[in-house]
């Protein structure tokens, strides 16, 4: 599944991932390979990433790793969208 992570500077993330959880204004909710497709609002919180991938040297400092080896963004607010197992997170 591949994931796109843009914030107003840059594009922060772009990859093949296995998971993503995001804090959505409703709830936190995980989304998978061949998730239904899905438009939603997201809230202060962590999306957090699981997967085998490299983050971009310059924005390696907005990355933080997590307990169970996932990989955490923070993020203040933003909008999710899911379509033909392509996520793209626009992250403020």
């Amino acid at each position: 599944m591949l994931l796109e992570i843009v914030s107003p500077e840059a594009i922060l993330f772009s990859g093949e991932v296995d998971s993503v959880a995001v804090p959505g204004v409703n709830g936190e909710f995980q989304m998978l390979n061949d998730h239904a497709p899905i438009v939603s609002l997201l809230k202060e919180g962590v999306v957090k990433i699981q997967g085998t991938f490299q983050i971009d040297e310059a924005f390696q400092d907005k990355f933080s790793k997590g307990d169970k080896g996932e990989t955490l963004l923070s993020i203040n607010s933003g909008t999710i969208e899911l379509k033909e197992n392509k996520i793209i997170i626009l992250a403020d």
